[in-house]
């Protein structure tokens, strides 16, 4: 299906100027990053409760029953109950869908039946309270714990809070959720509209949790190329989810077995969970974990990944404590990443995971991970030499991710290299980016360029260059681009006669000059 740009971007525009109405009314006391909660989980709840009534008036058409109708009956009641934890996973009774919120909020039926924030309250805890007990748990436990509904700063009485949260709700009420267009991704793109409007907590930090469109799918584009489905996809540093969701997209068949990522921030942790659903992902199909991956790897020790793409927080400090020389992510090497740099502890980890037959990885790094010497210049040697799994590296422009100004790298890995185990790639991408409001893009015409070369894998000249083994080795596994690609600035070539006429011309003007001069000093008699 081809994807109509002009209509993402207006609706891209129309959610940014609801969105604002909707912050601008919460602001207050809170930072960008609290109230944002606020907005993203109303957000999922509306998706979440229009969700049950598409798939109720599917299963209740041949009954001719509305889902208020069947809910009321006795015998029916257990029936859809039952319907929903299955194929859903969770329960949202007609009395707690977000449009029967949204009229008591715009037009209640008398005094009895306005909108109280504690209306909002029961509803979200009877969602997650129906999951109790059943596989679905696990997806949905503690998902809303960041929209702090009796948060005093919202309001000190129930009504002011009532207030606040109506107006956030009628407001969403409003945005265009077409639950069929599966192009738009309205959770994710709120988030870094979000972002961009309140450059203040979430925004100075918002690349830890976000991977913008450009890189992401570059790095979902490579780690596919030529699959039709993968058994499985992971990110350890999953963050909102996007680039996992990426992922399927540019799988031929868009179809994957199970997802797989680990998120420190808790926030976050919720967030790519709701992305997750809000994707039409069952939840049955993926499991997110909450932990850090460094110290705690929650993926066990047997899990194997076909495909892992990644975003780590750049030179992230770690412990690096010699205890982790036990742990088989880190063992083979024999030596730590240092303490002041995670970023080759993170690859370490997702080699471990690469499944045998056909893994693939794609990752974001800074570039000292090509030429930083000690103990990262000895893993460096080892994936290269003794795993023989590095495929290519990939420099990219500066100035891509919110937060940060750096250039980075992008590193293939694969298990098995076939034809390629004796050479390495090398691209220099430094230049394929359009200048945007606050930050360089990737364009889909940039992507296009630096996968066609990867792909062909052949000498462009200033752009890529397949260096052997061998050459690796001379340069003592120093992996810095401007080694394998040469990227100087070209000097015009000089034209010595003429040269030698222009410079004689210049001579002439001058001694013309001087003999001006002097004339005119002797007719004044000086």
């Amino acid at each position: 299906m081809a994807i109509d740009i002009n209509k993402l971007q207006q609706q891209a525009a129309d959610l940014s100027s609801q969105l604002w109405a909707i912050a601008n009314d919460l602001r207050g006391g809170m930072d960008a990053n609290e109230f944002r909660n606020y907005i993203l989980g109303t957000i999922f709840y509306r998706y979440l409760s229009e969700r049950t009534e598409m798939y109720m008036q599917e299963i209740l058409e041949e009954d001719k029953l509305t889902y208020e109708q069947a809910f009321a009956d006795a015998d029916f009641k257990p029936i859809v109950e039952q319907w929903s934890i299955e194929h859903l996973g969770y329960i949202i009774r007609p009395k707690n869908l977000f449009r029967e919120l949204n009229r008591k909020i715009i037009k209640p039926n008398g005094d009895a039946d306005k909108f109280s924030v504690e209306d909002y309250e029961r509803a979200v805890n009877e969602l997650t309270g129906s999951t109790l007990g059943h596989k679905s748990e696990k997806a949905f436990e503690g998902l809303f714990n960041d929209m702090r509904l009796q948060d005093t700063r919202l309001g000190d009485t129930v009504s002011e809070r009532t207030d606040k949260i109506g107006k956030v709700i009628a407001k969403i009420g409003e945005i265009d959720m077409n639950l069929q267009d599966q192009q738009f991704d309205v959770l994710g793109t709120a988030y870094m509209i979000l972002i961009g409007l309140f450059q203040s907590g979430a925004g100075k930090k918002g690349g830890e949790f976000f991977t913008p469109t450009g890189p992401s799918k570059l790095c979902a584009t490579l780690a596919t190329l030529g699959l039709d489905e993968a058994k499985t996809v992971g990110d350890c540093t999953c963050g909102s989810g996007s680039m996992l969701l990426e992922t399927q997209k540019h799988l031929s068949k868009q179809k994957v077995g199970h997802f797989y990522g680990q998120e420190n921030n808790p926030t976050t942790y919720n967030l790519a969970r709701m992305n997750m659903l809000m994707h039409g992902v069952d939840y049955q199909n993926f499991d997110i974990y909450k932990g850090d991956t460094l110290t705690n790897d929650m993926y066990g020790d047997d899990l194997k990944l076909t495909v892992q793409v990644c975003n780590p927080p750049y030179s992230l400090k770690w412990s690096s404590d010699s205890k982790y020389l036990d742990d088989p992510r880190y063992s083979g090497v024999g030596k730590l990443a240092p303490k002041s740099h995670a970023d080759f502890a993170f690859l370490q980890h997702m080699v471990y995971h690469m499944d045998e037959t056909d893994g693939r990885i794609a990752v974001l790094l800074p570039h000292g991970v090509l030429f930083r010497a000690g103990a990262e210049e000895e893993i460096r040697k080892y994936l290269i030499k003794d795993l023989n799994r590095l495929d290519a590296v990939i420099g990219l422009p500066a100035n891509l991710f919110h937060g940060t100004p750096i250039p980075v790298v992008v590193l293939v890995l694969k298990s098995r290299r076939n034809g390629n185990a004796d050479n390495i790639l090398f691209i220099d991408a430094s230049d394929e980016f359009e200048t945007g409001t606050n930050q360089n893009e990737l364009t889909d015409q940039n992507i296009k360029k630096i996968v066609d070369a990867y792909s062909e894998r052949k000498d462009i000249d200033r752009f890529a260059h397949v260096a052997k083994i061998e050459e690796i080795v001379e340069n003592g596994y120093n992996l810095n681009i401007p080694k394998y690609v040469d990227t100087s600035e070209i000097e015009e070539a000089i034209n010595i006669e003429a040269v030698k006429v222009e410079l004689a011309a210049v001579a002439e003007e001058k001694r013309n000059a001087i003999d001006k001069v002097n004339s005119t000093m002797k007719m004044l008699g000086l």
